[in-house]
C-alpha cells in the first residue's frame, strides 16, 4: 500500500513522514495533532476528462466550481485529534471530504459560518482559493477520507503560504 504521512501542528506544516523522521520521533509519530496518510499516489487522469460542480450552500449562494482539466488526483486518510485544528488554507482544486468516523466543524473564511458534518456525511471543499479551516470539537478523534482533484505534479495537497487568518472569524476549537 502507498503510504506517506504529513502532519499538521496548529499553524505550522510538519512533513516529518515523507522525511523519515516520523520514526526517529516516536512521540510525535504516534499521535500528532492532524495525520494525513496518502492512500494513492498522484494518479494522472489519461483521458480527456473535465467537470462541473454546483456547491449549494446551507445558508443560501451556489459556488460553481469549473474543472477544465482534472488532471490529477490522489486520496488521503485524515485523522483529527481532539481540539486539533487546520491553518487556514486553500487547495489547487476541489476536495471531496468523506467523514467515517466522529465529526469535523468547517469553517470558510469568506462569512465565518460553521458547518458540522458528522460520520456518514460528506461535503465539496471547493478549493480553487476558497480560504477555509476545519476541526474537531469532539473529545475523540475524527476520521475522514479525501479525494483531492486537479492536485499539483508535486508539492503541498494544501496552500497555507500567504494565507492568513480572517481576524472577524470568532471560532473555538
Amino acid at each position: 500500500m502507498f503510504s506517506k504521512r504529513i502532519l499538521y501542528g496548529s499553524s505550522l506544516v510538519l512533513a516529518l513522514g515523507i522525511l523519515g523522521i516520523a520514526s526517529a520521533v516516536p512521540s510525535l509519530a504516534q499521535t500528532p495533532p492532524i495525520a494525513v496518510e496518502l492512500l494513492t499516489p498522484r494518479s494522472v487522469i489519461t483521458d480527456d476528462v473535465s467537470g462541473q460542480i454546483k456547491i449549494k450552500h446551507h445558508g443560501g449562494g451556489t459556488d460553481v466550481i469549473n474543472m477544465n482539466d482534472l488532471s490529477r488526483t490522489v486520496v488521503a486518510r485524515i485523522t483529527v485529534q481532539p481540539g486539533a485544528q487546520f491553518p487556514w488554507h486553500t487547495h489547487a482544486g476541489p476536495v471531496i471530504v468523506n467523514v467515517a468516523e466522529g465529526a469535523l466543524v468547517f469553517v470558510g473564511a469568506d462569512d465565518c459560518t460553521e458547518a458540522n458534518y458528522v460520520a456518514g456525511e460528506a461535503f465539496v471543499d471547493a478549493g480553487h482559493g476558497h480560504v477555509h479551516t476545519a476541526f474537531n470539537r469532539l473529545s475523540a478523534p475524527t476520521v475522514l477520507y479525501a479525494t483531492f482533484l486537479q492536485v499539483p505534479a508535486s508539492g503541498p495537497l494544501t496552500i497555507t503560504e500567504g494565507i492568513t487568518a480572517p481576524t472577524d472569524c470568532q471560532i473555538t476549537p
